[in-house]
């Protein structure tokens, strides 16, 4: 018996051996080479050197016909290579279809379309920083930013691809539109075109980070997911089915970065350092630096009137730099869309319907004539002749374009923007007058207010619950993307929400540019945070659309922290049980309030889990508040207070 187990373990020895040295052969190639000569493009990746040594991965799609075409350059840290492989298909506009791309302008123009990898994501090499500061500041020592980086990958293209004409334009929404308004500084010489869309501008003021103060923490998953590894392969996780629940129960948005590891983010360590506006925040804000330049490359702004993300960014950027635009080269497009919603399907958002398809109208009316016309070598008749205006700003309300001298114009002709106010009044009533405002500096009458109980224990939604987890996939509820449109009956029936309506309208009113709130306001705390939305409340009854009766849309709406009442890169306490004047500007609207509607102006202390939780009791830091801290308080809105309209109204020229 022994000799004969003995002999099976020798054998068994013996076959794993052989087994060893004759393994079978591997069925995978060492490398696999698709057969593409049926395609209608060519793809190319290269890494494209740097000033500094670091090399940037950057893919190349060309149609297989192109001689002298032009290049349309993308940079951005959301994966190269998967924003031009959207599909697995021998055709160039399948592969380019999705974010960013708009496959029918590239392809149907001839481009050849460029995707880079920033430093420090995917397949590039370096280390990626959130926002990179400018070269030489404070913040950034070093000689190279995301200007150095466009400038030399512009400079290694028009040399590199034979297929090209040796011209490149730049274009991206959100991060991806950041950085053509980089490149503009220092522009290179090929850089003959820019499209800023949906721009991320000012993180503090208006887009991704904060708004007047209020920290943004439903971006938290974002900072965790785009920062703490290079290829974006840590993930947030959900704990409750209703976002609502995750936040309120991690208590500040210091606890929750904690609880989810947020906080090993370099970034999330400066955003937690900078809670206020100070040489941080300013030093990257765009505007700013762009407004100390001439505009040399011809630019097209383009601005989302619903943009959930950046709502602030491309209007900002126009205010800026077109004092600068000698040879009429700065052009901005404000259509109805969320963010990046001129890329797809333009003919509705929620159930907001604008009777044709304003993205295509966008793409093929304005965009694609705007990048032949700087593009091209021997641009079409029909490019050619296209009249751009100035600004091309759809009017909601009346579902009509206007192609427009300026911004804000009001209209083409025999009009003029005059500021008017909507003023509180008794009885949840809101007069219209078109008499010039005068800001509140103390009530006028003692017991002339409304008040409401804020309790940081049950903040107001800033959407009908359950709220599902921020994301894009519409088919699992998470509608994040178009919720600047939902019906904000909800709000209006809480006792912490103030509501103030006109009459029914008997002529219709129409506002361009940015409304101001001016509130005179008092709060039995020393902080607390102010939320004005302006909103256009529909008939009871909509014949065309019967949901839409009494539907109460927001055409513009915004929070202000009040510690920075006095100075945004100052916090300071508020004195409690007093009326103290606040100002602060809203979203851009270019809206028609129709005959039969009424305005609505809506006023609360949360917007919750959208920003975080003011405490109402002043700390240093609202990031690391403590459960102590917050405490309900009794706010009170005096009937002084007033939003300021930029009201179109008739003249004679």
């Amino acid at each position: 018996m022994k000799k004969s187990v003995l002999a099976l373990a020798v054998l068994a020895s013996v076959l794993l051996s052989a087994h060893a040295q004759n393994p079978l052969p591997s069925e995978t190639p060492d490398e696999f080479k698709a057969p593409v000569d049926s395609f209608d493009y060519i793809k190319r990746a290269v890494m494209i050197p740097m000033r500094d040594g670091v090399k940037l991965n950057t893919v190349i799609v060309i149609p297989r016909k192109a001689r002298s075409a032009p290049m349309l350059l993308t940079r951005t840290p959301y994966n190269a290579a998967d924003m031009v492989n959207h599909a697995e298909n021998s055709q160039m506009e399948s592969v380019l279809t999705g974010y960013d791309n708009m496959a029918d302008v590239i392809t149907q123009g001839g481009y050849i379309r460029v995707v880079q990898d920033v430093r420090g994501k995917y397949g590039s090499e370096g280390d990626y920083v959130m926002t990179r500061p400018m070269a030489g500041t404070p913040f950034n020592p070093t000689v190279i930013d995301h200007s150095t980086d466009a400038w030399d990958t512009i400079e290694w293209l028009s040399k590199n691809v034979p297929e090209s004409n040796g011209k490149v334009g730049i274009i991206g929404g959100s991060y991806d539109g950041f950085l053509p308004l980089i490149a503009l500084v220092n522009p290179h010489p090929a850089l003959k075109v820019a499209v800023p869309m949906n721009p991320m501008v000012d993180g503090w003021r208006g887009d991704d980070w904060f708004h007047h103060g209020a920290f943004r923490q439903i971006n938290m998953s974002y900072i965790l997911e785009q920062v703490v590894t290079r290829r974006n392969d840590a993930h947030w996780f959900t704990s409750h089915y209703d976002d609502y629940d995750t936040f309120i129960r991690a208590g500040s948005a210091g606890a929750l970065a904690r609880q989810r590891g947020v906080e090993q983010s370099g970034f999330w360590r400066k955003i937690a350092a900078h809670p206020s506006y100070d040489e941080f925040w300013q030093s990257q804000a765009v505007d700013r630096i762009l407004a100390r330049q001439p505009v040399t490359v011809p630019t097209l702004l383009v601005h989302s009137l619903w943009d959930a993300e950046d709502i602030y960014g491309a209007v900002a950027v126009y205010k800026a730099i077109k004092p600068n635009d000698k040879d009429n080269q700065v052009f901005m497009v404000l259509g109805p869309w969320n963010h990046g919603g001129q890329d797809g399907d333009g003919s509705k958002l929620g159930p907001i319907k604008f009777n044709s398809d304003t993205g295509l109208y966008f793409r093929q009316e304005i965009l694609r004539p705007f990048l032949d016309r700087y593009l091209k070598d021997d641009p079409s008749p029909e490019a050619l002749a296209a009249k751009i205006a100035p600004v091309t700003a759809f009017e909601t309300g009346t579902n009509k374009w206007r192609a427009l001298d300026s911004w804000p114009a009001g209209c083409v002709s025999a009009c003029v923007i005059a500021p008017a106010t909507l003023r509180l009044a008794a009885g949840a009533r809101l007069n219209l007058t078109n008499t010039a405002p005068v800001p509140p500096a103390r009530p006028a009458q003692k017991d002339a207010y409304d008040e409401y109980v804020s309790d940081p224990a049950k903040p107001v939604p800033y959407r009908q619950r359950p709220i599902a987890p921020y994301g894009y996939d519409e088919a699992k509820g998470q509608t994040w993307p178009r919720w600047l449109v939902d019906d904000q009956r909800e709000a209006s029936g809480r006792t912490d929400v103030l509501t103030y309506t006109t009459g029914v309208l008997s002529a219709p009113v129409k506002i361009s540019g940015e409304p101001v709130a001016h509130l005179l306001a008092a709060t039995s705390g020393t902080d607390a945070d102010w939320v004005v939305k302006l909103i256009d409340v529909y008939p009871d009854q909509v014949a065309s659309q019967p949901e839409m009766g009494g539907y109460q849309l927001m055409i513009s709406a915004d929070i202000f922290r009040g510690r920075y009442r006095e100075s945004a890169a100052t916090a300071k306490p508020i004195a409690a049980n007093t009326p103290l004047p606040y100002r602060f500007a809203m979203p851009t609207a270019n809206h028609v309030f129709l005959p039969g509607h009424r305005i609505m102006v809506q006023i609360q202390s949360s917007w919750f889990p959208l920003y975080d939780r003011n405490p109402q009791t002043f700390v240093q830091n609202i990031f690391y508040a403590q459960p102590a801290d917050y405490k309900k308080a009794t706010q009170r809105i005096y009937h002084d207070s007033y939003i300021e309209l930029p009201l179109v109204s008739a003249t004679v020229r």
